[in-house]
């Protein structure tokens, strides 16, 4: 099999706070042509050599709260999801999904 190499590309216009004002991303393995916009990203890279994460965090400035807490009731199922997935640990995904249903429950999300 031949190797390939994707891009995920990530445009942030700013404010003069230097607050986000749009975030648009496109992937040259997604689905259409041309940029995406989003409201927010939560992007995290794990350094083995360091065992340290670092994180981008960003929100637009017309971000509501409501959207903060879908995104991040979605993100801790999402994790979960990804988590299994990686280290094959049920008991512990299931944990993290148990963790998003309180967190949305606490916030009156309704089930999606």
């Amino acid at each position: 099999m031949m190797s390939r190499t994707a891009e995920i590309k990530v445009t942030v216009d700013l404010d003069n706070d230097n607050l986000p004002t749009r975030i648009e991303w496109q992937a040259t393995e997604g689905k259409g042509n041309g940029p995406v916009p989003c409201q927010s990203l939560m992007l995290s890279l794990w350094d083995a050599e360091s065992k340290t994460t670092a994180a981008i965090d960003l929100w637009t400035t017309d971000t509501t709260v409501d959207d903060i807490n879908l995104h991040f009731y979605q993100i801790f199922h999402k994790m979960a999801d990804t988590y299994q997935r990686a280290t094959k640990n049920a008991d512990v995904a299931q944990l993290i999904h148990e963790f998003g249903d309180s967190f949305g429950k606490t916030l009156g999300l309704k089930s999606l």
